[in-house]
């Protein structure tokens, strides 16, 4: 009897302890709470420590729900999920897993054990294995999903799904979701998340064109799959069709596609976002100001993308880098340097990116020596690694400014195998500043990494013509036919109506190329008698300003 008034007597007391977890979110007052706890000899109670790891979890002080869960003597099935989620969302994935294998060992093989994972458990032991890109663990988790009798729950299968496919496992997550009792709308969405992810967009649309339901989330996923892998025309195509059928647009899909309008460069679309966009609140994203920055500063409008950014009420590391980037391309180094300047004042951390852009800014000022100072600068003032980018930058700085020979040496000092570029990058130099020596270098390489690219033979030819070696220019041209080269044709990009037209040279495929020559000889011919008119006038001129003898 006495018993029975006790354990009532630890569940009133606990449930007084419950509204004080629904305002906690700071650490201090867990803090308190939990000396309460303490105090009323309940330091012991799985529910009550559950709840303060869920705390934890949610202000991100696992530490301290680790300390909690720690100084229990006898934890449950509740517990334990409680502090495997909290390492699983916190990136604490080796924990999460050491966690669920103590849980397991625990198992009795004789009777039932309260121990047993359930279907709370598995999502996050698996969402941890994904965390680590370990698909053997997972392949071991999934075996325990069957085991334990928790194959049927939808969370569980489409966490598994996800974690193959981080994996980069698509047969073992296709196969998964063949075998799916229940799909939602979320198993779908992964899948299609996946092979978009993996660059597989053949399938991610065959899967898209299947779904019986698609949501915002689904026409994002395909428009950011062509994204990545540069299929920027498919991207846009994916957007009207969301438009023709009424989806709105949300942040992300903004944010998605606009990387496509500013390849393209199809500035009308990108404008129609922005007004979207401030119409629709999401301007006050920062993500996708950042996107419009870079997107108006690559169709060439740089006044709009800086106006833009100075009304930016937060700005954080990636916009002052976009905006830096998009100055330098303009050749405005100046003002990309000044930017940068206004940057540090702010105490934002400049990265990677920031530094590629200051340099693109002193290769199109030629401020070879500001440049050695910011590279310099990233390794002793920020503590950043310079990437085999950021070696192309300088080496075609120097390069440019005829410091071939520091130039080379750079080269040959790189942490990291030199890549075509900057051999490529060297070799025009040498073209610049006519130094046939270092040429021959540079093309000795770029045979070996690309030996059937044209535009390296091209660039050493001139390189001998400019120095009069007309015996090398006529070697290099045998060697082109012996290998039957040809250059790749050039290509232009026009938009009209919002719709981007490509445009290759020596294409007559188009149902429109007979108008169009038609048109271009017209043009031609216009011009051509325009520059009679003015010779014409250019005589007359000169006839009537120089006396006769």
């Amino acid at each position: 009897m006495l018993t029975l008034i006790l354990a009532s007597t630890i569940r009133e007391l606990e449930n007084l302890f419950l509204p004080t977890f629904r305002n906690c979110t700071h650490l201090k007052t867990l803090k308190k709470i939990h000396a309460l706890i303490v105090k009323f000899s309940l330091s012991q109670s799985n529910f009550l420590v559950t709840k303060m790891v869920d705390v934890c979890d949610k202000t991100g002080q696992v530490e301290y729900a680790s300390l909690l869960f720690q100084q229990v003597v006898q934890g449950n099935v509740f517990l334990y999920n409680a502090i495997i989620k909290a390492y699983a969302n916190n990136s604490r994935y080796s924990l999460a897993l050491i966690l669920y294998k103590q849980m397991v060992s625990q198992i009795s093989e004789d009777e039932k054990n309260p121990m047993l994972p359930n279907k709370f458990t598995f999502p996050f032991v698996v969402k941890s294995c994904a965390g680590l890109l370990c698909v053997s663990l997972g392949r071991q988790v999934h075996a325990h999903v069957w085991k334990f009798g928790t194959k049927s729950h939808s969370i569980t299968d489409n966490a598994l799904m996800d974690m193959y496919m981080k994996c980069g496992s698509l047969e073992y997550a296709h196969k998964l979701f063949e075998e799916m009792r229940e799909r939602d709308l979320v198993s779908w969405n992964g899948l299609l998340s996946g092979y978009a992810r993996l660059g597989q967009m053949r399938k991610a649309r065959e899967l898209f064109e299947e779904m019986p339901d698609k949501s915002i989330v689904s026409w994002t996923v395909l428009i950011s799959g062509y994204v990545g892998i540069g299929c920027y025309s498919e991207a846009l195509e994916i957007f009207r069709e969301m438009q023709m059928l009424d989806i709105e647009p949300d942040e992300v899909s903004v944010i998605s596609v606009l990387p496509a309008c500013a390849q393209l460069g199809v500035l009308e679309i990108g404008k129609w976002i922005h007004i979207y966009s401030d119409k629709n609140g999401l301007s006050r994203s920062t993500g996708v100001c950042n996107a419009l920055i870079e997107m108006y500063a690559k169709c060439g409008c740089i006044d709009p993308a800086l106006q833009l950014f100075e009304k930016m009420m937060e700005r954080d590391v990636v916009s002052w880098s976009t905006m830096i980037g998009g100055l330098a391309n303009h050749g405005k180094a100046h003002e990309a340097i000044e930017l940068f300047r206004d940057m540090q004042r702010t105490r934002i951390e400049p990265n990677g990116i920031t530094f590629l852009g200051l340099l693109s800014a002193c290769i199109h000022a030629g401020f070879w020596n500001e440049g050695l100072k910011y590279f310099d600068s990233m390794r002793k003032d920020y503590h950043l690694e310079p990437e085999v980018e950021h070696y192309g930058c300088l080496v075609d700085l120097l390069g440019r400014s005829g410091r071939l020979d520091q130039a080379l040496e750079i080269v040959k000092k790189m942490p990291m195998k030199p890549d075509s570029k900057i051999w490529g990058s060297l070799l025009n130099s040498c073209r610049i500043h006519c130094n046939v020596e270092i040429a021959i270098v540079a093309m000795e390489h770029l045979l070996e990494i690309e030996p059937d690219d044209i535009g390296n033979y091209v660039l050493l030819s001139n390189v001998y013509a400019e120095v009069g070696m007309w015996e090398g220019v006529s070697k290099i041209r045998k060697l082109i036919r012996s290998k039957s080269m040809k250059k790749t044709p050039g290509c232009s990009l026009i938009e009209v109506n919002n719709v981007v037209e490509e445009f290759v040279s020596g294409d007559d495929t188009k149902p429109c190329s007979k108008d169009l020559f038609s048109m271009l000889e017209l043009l031609v011919s216009h011009q051509n008698v325009t520059n009679k008119d003015m010779i014409g006038i250019a005589s007359e001129d000169c006839s009537e300003s120089i006396p006769s003898s």
